[in-house]
C-alpha cells in the first residue's frame, strides 16, 4: 500500500525552505520521540545539503525513556546533535537554547575573525505537522507567538522569531513527503496523530497499535483495559475492548470505529503509559 499525501501548502513550503536555507547557520529538525525514524522527513534530508543539524525528539514525556536513550545514541552515532525535549520542562527548553548556541559558536567565531559585525545565530526550525513545533517556539520565546493546535498543518507560512539575544529562528510550516512507500511508517504517523485520521481506516491504525503493543508492551495494554489480549483474532480483541469501554450500539453490538478511536486517544494522551512505536535499525 502506498499512501498519498501532499497538500498544496506543503509543496510551497518545500520550495520556501530551499530558498531560505542559505540564510541560516544550522537547522533544527523536530521528530516525535514515539516514532523518531518515521517522523524524520526524507524529503527534507534531500534539500538540507551539508547544513549542521540538531535533532530534537519532541514529546519525550510520552515516549519510552529506554527507547529514547537508544534513539539519542543512534542519531549521535550518525554525527548529529540530538536531544530529547518535554516542552513543559524548563530545563529541557534551556537545553535547546544551549545546544543551539554551541552549534552556532564556530561560525560566529569565523565571522568575527573576518571582521563581520556580530549578529545573532540563525536557525531554521523544521518538522512534520503536529510534532509540537509551535509549542516549542512559544516556550523558547516565553510568550505565545506561534499558533498551536491539535490538528496537523496549523502553521501555513514562514516567519522569523527572535529568541532573546541568543539566536533567531525561521519557523516553517510542517512538511510531509508526497507518499509513504512503507505501510508501517504511515500507520505509525497516523497512530501518533501526525496525519489526519481520515487518511487511513481508523480500525486498521488501531489494530497496528494493538499488534505492536502485544509484542512490546503487553502488560500496559492489559492493565489499561483489564482484559486478556493474547488473541491473534483482532475482531475478538476489539470486542473485548469495546465492551469494556462501553463502545456499544443499539442491540449491544460493539462499534469498532468508536473502539479504535478509544485506543488511539489512549495512545496519544499517554493513558497507556510511555510508549515508543519503533526501535533503531528496526526492519519494519
Amino acid at each position: 500500500m502506498t499512501i498519498q499525501w501532499f497538500p498544496g501548502h506543503m509543496a510551497k513550503a518545500k520550495r520556501q525552505v530551499q530558498e531560505k536555507l542559505k540564510l541560516v547557520d544550522f537547522v533544527i529538525e523536530l521528530v516525535d520521540a514515539r516514532a523518531p525514524a518515521s517522523s524524520e522527513n526524507p524529503l527534507l534530508q534531500q534539500i538540507l545539503n551539508q547544513k549542521p543539524k540538531m535533532i530534537v525528539l519532541m514529546k519525550d514525556d510520552l515516549a519510552d525513556r529506554e527507547m529514547t536513550n537508544k534513539w539519542l545514541d543512534h542519531f549521535t552515532e550518525q554525527g548529529m546533535v540530538a536531544i530529547a525535549v518535554n516542552v513543559n520542562d524548563r530545563k529541557d527548553i534551556q537545553h535547546v537554547v544551549q545546544k543551539a548556541k554551541e552549534m552556532a559558536s564556530e561560525k560566529m567565531e569565523r565571522l568575527k575573525r573576518k571582521g563581520v559585525r556580530p549578529r545573532a545565530a540563525r536557525a531554521m526550525i523544521i518538522g512534520i505537522p503536529n510534532v509540537g513545533k509551535s509549542t516549542l517556539i512559544n516556550r523558547l520565546v516565553q510568550k505565545k507567538i506561534a499558533q498551536t493546535g491539535d490538528k496537523p498543518g496549523v502553521t501555513k507560512k514562514q516567519q522569523w522569531i527572535k529568541v532573546k539575544t541568543d539566536f533567531e529562528l525561521l519557523d516553517t510550516p510542517g512538511i510531509l513527503w508526497p507518499k509513504f512507500e512503507d505501510q508501517a511508517v504511515g500507520y505509525r504517523l497516523a497512530a501518533i496523530g501526525t496525519i489526519k485520521d481520515q487518511l487511513l481506516p481508523i480500525e486498521d491504525v488501531a489494530a497496528f497499535v494493538i499488534q505492536y503493543m502485544q509484542q512490546a508492551y503487553p502488560s500496559l495494554l492489559e492493565e489499561r483495559y483489564q482484559v486478556t489480549l493474547d488473541s491473534e483474532d483482532m475482531g475478538e480483541i476489539f470486542e473485548q475492548i469495546g465492551r469494556k469501554r462501553g463502545c456499544l450500539e443499539s442491540g449491544g453490538r460493539v462499534n469498532f470505529e468508536k473502539t479504535a478511536d478509544v485506543i488511539l486517544q489512549d495512545l496519544r494522551s499517554g493513558r497507556f503509559g510511555t510508549i515508543t512505536l519503533e526501535q533503531p535499525n528496526q526492519e519494519i
